[in-house]
């Protein structure tokens, strides 16, 4: 195969590379940006244009941005909602990511695309060779990753696309500002609002650390030659019983549930129904409920999926962390969350212990005119080191 890296066919006379990552906003691709930003500032400059800059639901976006941008790669990170309707995961999972891919391959320029385990079928030690068969019946986000795995692989032996497929498992991480996937099953238990335990002792799943993702995105464009038409699951080594993850959790919290009680999966796909047939009716009476889009996966709860690394650990990669777990993780997760959650109201049992006090609180609330006038007597100049700027920028020097 050719070289695809060398400093001159890629940067382009640049002197670093220039890369376009899609979906910046999301823990996945803000995680990434801020690795290019602070660890690769003089060798790779990114840029995560938002959905008004390029939509990927539109070809035209697509192709009059990378035009005039010319980049030497691009990541693609987004996703559609989890619910999302036929229409949106079909435009933006599927089309918009092939989209992007014929870009790529007009350019000759590699392409790094992020799929997903809802691709694999339920089992142990799966391989990258293991797909579910592509079938109507799966959930359209399962279906669209799926369909775009399929278009890449043929892209690559009939168009000569370079492409990286990374599976990612269950992701966990800092600075996700959504609550969904891992995070929701973390939110629901410090909220108390899982008595039980939703699942059965030998349900185990694997788990993607998102702090070294962009670890792996830059050896992957460092390294064409072997990781082009790849697929690779990007999974800690050691897959993780989901009951002790849930117990282990509540401990860290020092709550009372949820109790050690395994509910069976009929009466939870009972509840479940009872609860869409509930936000069905409250929708009559112009009360809008949107329940979990996890709900989808509800019965993955009750059955094991797990993805092998093997082809991770036989690679050139080295982890950067390679002691960092779900498990080690978790300190950090847990005050990082409660933080933030207890700052947007979501949480309030742990506000006092986490937040600790606002000084200005009682001000604040009871008497808001006082700090104005402390910030208009105290805090209102200009901030002098940038006076300076202003003037030097009048006198052209």
């Amino acid at each position: 195969m050719e070289e695809k890296n060398s400093t001159t066919q890629v940067s382009r006379g640049r002197g670093k590379r220039l890369g376009v990552l899609i979906g910046g906003s999301g823990l996945i691709g803000g995680t990434m940006a801020h690795y290019f930003k602070t660890k690769t500032a003089d060798e790779i400059e990114i840029r995560a244009p938002s959905s008004k800059k390029l939509s990927i639901r539109n070809a035209e976006d697509i192709k009059t941005y990378l035009i005039r941008v010319r980049p030497d790669f691009v990541i693609n990170s987004s996703v559609a909602a989890l619910d999302s309707d036929a229409q949106l995961a079909y435009e933006v999972n599927y089309i918009g990511s092939v989209n992007l891919a014929r870009a790529c391959c007009a350019l000759g320029i590699p392409y790094i695309h992020f799929s997903s385990a809802a691709t694999l079928p339920n089992g142990e030690d799966l391989a990258e060779e293991d797909h579910l068969p592509l079938s109507a019946s799966l959930n359209h986000y399962a279906k669209s990753k799926l369909m775009t795995e399929r278009t890449l692989r043929y892209m690559g032996e009939n168009q000569g696309l370079d492409y990286t497929i990374i599976r990612l498992a269950i992701v966990y991480g800092e600075h996700d500002h959504k609550i969904q996937g891992f995070h929701r099953l973390f939110f629901s238990i410090a909220d108390e609002a899982m008595p039980f335990l939703i699942t059965n002792r030998e349900v185990k799943h694997s788990y993607t650390n998102s702090d070294k993702i962009p670890y792996f995105v830059h050896h992957v464009l460092d390294n064409r030659e072997e990781f082009s038409r790849q697929t690779y699951h990007f999974v800690d080594r050691d897959p993780v019983y989901m009951a002790d993850l849930i117990l282990t959790i509540r401990s860290y919290l020092e709550l009372k549930r949820p109790r050690e009680i395994y509910m069976p999966y009929p009466v939870i796909r009972a509840g479940k129904f009872f609860l869409q047939w509930l936000a069905s009716i409250l929708n009559w009476f112009g009360i809008s409920v949107r329940l979990p889009p996890e709900l989808i996966f509800l019965e993955n709860f009750y059955k094991s999926q797990t993805l092998s690394s093997r082809k991770l650990r036989q690679s050139s990669f080295v982890d950067p962390f390679p002691d960092e777990t779900i498990y080690t993780a978790l300190p950090r997760l847990v005050v990082y969350y409660l933080e933030r959650w207890g700052h947007l109201n979501l949480i309030t049992t742990f506000n006092e212990e986490f937040l600790g006090r606002f000084e200005q609180e009682e001000i604040f609330m009871h008497n808001p005119q006082e700090l104005v006038n402390v910030v208009h007597r105290d805090c209102v100049e200009p901030f002098p080191e940038m006076v300076g700027l202003r003037e030097s920028d009048a006198s052209g020097t």
